[in-house]
């Protein structure tokens, strides 16, 4: 069974879309997306700098183009069930038929955009936490203010707060975690903090056109696979203040019985948690057009079986 999973905000840096702009049709496409929510996406994703791509008004849509981009490119793909890391959501829900592409980059053109408000209010961050506990490392996160943004599975959780809750995580770690480093991100995403982004994005998805999903959809809220077209929208407006649960869709893969997972550009993350929480699944990061091939010869193995 092959899954299909796109990452979320972080996975960018400078420059990554620019080999995908060489495909085929592919820079006339980004052009018109470009176009549809007013952003050049050809410029942040060619030329623009990591400061730049860190904006999160900016960084959301260039992800979710991204890893548009890179799944059309493969081809024919019917996946077993799809999925999508934070902002990716949104991505796999285009994947999975509940949205069109342009529909999509203007929904999350307006996550972005509201995230980054909110991001403003307060000076806020995010941080990784390696290895440790869950049992032992959440209730202390929590003793200090700080919420388990991220419980992505495979020894890492991520933790969120104020610029003072997180300094303080550096100087009083949990028990059995080895490190914490500062992620590249401009607030902390999926905690109250973000609560502000939640009534704009429920009225910009009054707009949406929505369709049931066509493909197992693992929601991130909690694993769970989504069945209703509604339902993952509401999911989507709501997750931006609430943690995401990646590790509960690796157990719902597993469960399914995933033998492969790919990621999509920009890929890495993803499946480099998925090599250490799911020993024996096959699996390929769309880093650069270089990877389509083998991406190609996976999907067709897969769908032959």
């Amino acid at each position: 069974m092959l899954v299909l999973v796109a990452p979320g905000q972080g996975a960018q840096t400078p420059g990554f879309l620019t080999p995908w702009l060489e495909l085929p049709g592919a820079a006339d496409r980004i052009a018109a997306w470009s176009d549809a929510i007013g952003l050049d996406l050809v410029h942040y994703g060619t030329k623009a700098d990591a400061d730049e791509i860190r904006d999160t008004a900016v960084a959301q849509p260039l992800l979710v183009a991204a890893g548009l981009l890179s799944a059309s490119a493969l081809g024919d793909v019917a996946p077993g069930a799809v999925a999508g890391h934070s902002v990716g959501e949104i991505t796999a829900a285009v994947f999975a038929g509940v949205l069109d592409d342009v529909a999509a980059l203007g929904f999350v053109r307006t996550r972005g955009l509201a995230m980054a408000d909110a991001a403003a209010i307060t000076k806020t961050g995010m941080s990784a936490l390696l290895g440790g506990d869950p049992e032992v490392t959440v209730p202390h996160l929590e003793s200090l203010g700080l919420t388990p943004a991220n419980v992505n599975g495979a020894g890492q959780i991520v933790a969120a707060g104020t610029m003072e809750q997180l300094a303080a995580l550096e100087a009083d770690k949990p028990e059995g975690v080895r490190r914490v480093v500062a992620l590249q991100v401009a607030g902390a995403f999926h905690t109250l903090h973000m609560a502000p982004a939640v009534d704009r994005l429920a009225e910009a998805a009054k707009a949406l056109t929505v369709s049931d999903p066509k493909l197992p959809y693992v929601s991130n809220r909690d694993g769970a696979v989504v069945s209703s077209g509604d339902e993952v929208v509401e999911r989507l407006v709501g997750q931006v203040a609430n943690p995401v649960r990646w590790d509960r869709c690796m157990e719902t893969f597993k469960e399914r019985g995933v033998t492969a997972l790919i990621e999509v550009c920009p890929g890495g993350t993803l499946t480099g948690l998925a090599k250490r929480a799911l020993p024996g699944v096959q699996t390929l990061a769309l880093k650069t057009p270089d990877d389509l091939d083998a991406a190609r010869t996976l999907v067709a193995e897969h769908s032959a079986a």
